[in-house]
């Protein structure tokens, strides 16, 4: 379990820290209107209402036990970029920075942050992939041309095995995890059965995973 503060409580900022949450984490949540922090108070962990531009405001919140910021903050570049200034003025070293325009990211890129999000790009990418991939259910670039992605097991693959299912492309295909149920099976064989329900995690690209995607369902 980790500690997290998301500045900005928009609909991006409450979501992200609520999956935290969820995810079994604790978030500082901070935003300047006392009506958006009454608002969430009972669902953060702690709850903060500060100008996050004001450097020595953020310096009496002890953000060192986050292991991450996220400035979640929306239409307000210069609120962003002033809070970016101010947290790295701090000390603190994992900021992550919603941009909503190119210059919002030209400019944070030269701040030395240690992430850019752009949350409407990234979703529609997500929702591209899984327009074209539909029986998947996570799908994440890894980089190199590798992609990973997360597969339920339909009726259809009962009692299938790993070497049934891959075929002429197992050399290609790299099977990472299994989830059945409350187990996680991490050292799989081509003999492994797979059964209705198991969450399948495969590693491979773009055009062996398309290429496998008939075989599904």
């Amino acid at each position: 379990m980790a500690h997290f503060t998301v500045i900005g409580l928009g609909r991006f900022g409450v979501a992200a820290s609520l999956e935290l949450i969820h995810l079994g984490h604790t978030v500082t949540g901070v935003d300047c209107d006392p009506k958006i922090a009454e608002k969430y108070t009972e669902d953060f962990t702690e709850m903060v209402i500060c100008d996050a531009t004001d450097e020595c405001a953020l310096r009496e919140m002890d953000l060192g036990n986050s292991e991450a910021v996220l400035i979640a903050i929306g239409e307000d570049m210069q609120a962003s970029l002033l809070t970016t200034l101010a947290l790295k003025n701090s000390g603190v070293n994992n900021i992550w920075v919603k941009a909503s325009t190119k210059a919002h990211h030209t400019i944070v890129s030269k701040l030395g942050v240690s992430r850019i999000i752009h949350p409407e790009e990234e979703m529609g990418i997500r929702v591209a992939q899984s327009l074209n991939y539909p029986m998947v259910n996570n799908y994440l670039s890894i980089g190199h041309g590798l992609h990973v992605v997360e597969i339920p097991i339909q009726a259809c693959l009962n009692e299938v095995t790993l070497n049934q299912l891959l075929g002429d492309i197992s050399d290609n295909i790299e099977p990472l995890l299994v989830k059945r149920d409350q187990e996680t099976f991490t050292q799989l064989s081509g003999d492994f059965v797979l059964q209705t329900n198991d969450i399948l995690l495969l590693c491979g690209t773009r055009a062996e995973l398309k290429y496998l995607a008939p075989r599904l369902v």
